[in-house]
């Protein structure tokens, strides 16, 4: 499968900002489509940037603070209105399931399609669904409210076959499955051929971590250590740190320590506060700390890959930022 996609489309904080929407994204892995967080004009986006919500499969809504989930209702009724039949998975606080069924039921309008909520908890660790592309899982996040993050991961990858020895030992292609799966080979002479020689070690799985609104939590290292790719928060600059604290929201600067201590390839940061036309003092302020650092400007898409760069995904004639790279 190739790699992992993620499509930014939103990034700024509480309000909006004239190009700025609140928190929105996509992760696609092959064919499956799994929406992170669902701000206030994530249809708009969606609609800009190209991307049909068909096969939309998994909606993951972090916490109940609005600029994080206030676009959802809007999508479901939406997906409605275009004839959904498929089941919609939506991840998120119990409470939400309350909310939406509320919604539902006063608007008259049921969809005619089944929602199944998964209820994530705030106070551990846990593997949510896996599917026979990804494994989902939460962690929890230090905000004013219940908050999860999510990790994202490539289900595990068959073996690769070494075809030099598989001739040499005349393995017969009915057992090709087998020594993907790790099977030991043996011929009719009664002689154990051992798979690490008849096949390679596959890849590791690539995965994505989303640590949504957090204060600067050291905590967070050990769920995310040695991810693909983090996204964290960074509201603030440094110079605000107090002010971040006070709000149980990170700084640029602390989000590099996060991913310094973790390990990862990559650290995309967002949910900038409004405060900031200039991004650029904020992705400095990281790369001071954690080098590998990118801007989640909407509109681009990045592969979740070692050394993997940004490319924008705008199919509209829409005015986004500047597109960076990973390297």
């Amino acid at each position: 499968m190739s790699a992992p996609e993620l499509y930014i489309l939103g990034s700024s904080s509480a309000t909006p900002t004239r190009d700025r929407n609140p928190s929105a994204q996509i992760l696609k892995f092959g064919h499956d489509k799994i929406m992170i967080d669902c701000g206030e004009g994530t249809q708009m986006r969606l609609i800009q940037l190209g991307i049909r919500h068909t096969g939309l499969d998994y909606i993951c809504i972090s916490h109940l603070h609005g600029d994080h989930y206030f676009g959802l209702i809007g999508l479901i009724s939406s997906m409605n209105l275009m004839g959904r039949k498929n089941a919609l998975h939506i991840i998120g606080p119990p409470q939400l399931k309350q909310i939406i069924n509320l919604q539902l039921l006063e608007g008259g309008k049921q969809p005619e399609f089944d929602i199944i909520f998964h209820p994530t908890n705030p106070n551990k660790a846990e593997v949510i669904l896996k599917t026979n592309h990804f494994e989902l899982s939460t962690f929890p996040l230090k905000h004013q409210i219940h908050c999860t993050g999510f990790i994202l991961k490539e289900a595990p990858k068959e073996r690769s076959l070494n075809i030099e020895n598989i001739e040499k030992y005349q393995v017969p292609i009915s057992f090709f499955k087998n020594i993907k799966a790790g099977e030991d080979f043996q011929n009719e002479q009664g002689e154990i051929i051992a798979y690490q020689l008849l096949s390679y070690d596959p890849k590791p799985s690539r995965s994505y971590a989303y640590c949504s609104d957090t204060i600067f939590d050291l905590e967070i290292v050990e769920h995310v250590k040695n991810c693909t790719v983090l996204y964290h928060e960074a509201t603030y600059l440094e110079a605000l740190q107090d002010k971040a604290a006070e709000r149980f929201h990170s700084t640029a600067e602390q989000a590099g320590i996060i991913a310094q201590n973790a390990g990862v390839d990559h650290l995309i940061i967002g949910h900038f506060s409004s405060r900031y036309d200039n991004l650029d003092p904020l992705l400095q302020e990281a790369k001071l700390v954690f080098s590998q650092t990118s801007l989640a400007i909407e509109g681009l898409k990045f592969s979740i890959e070692p050394g993997a760069a940004s490319e924008p995904a705008i199919k509209t004639p829409i005015e986004f930022s500047q597109v960076v790279n990973l390297n």
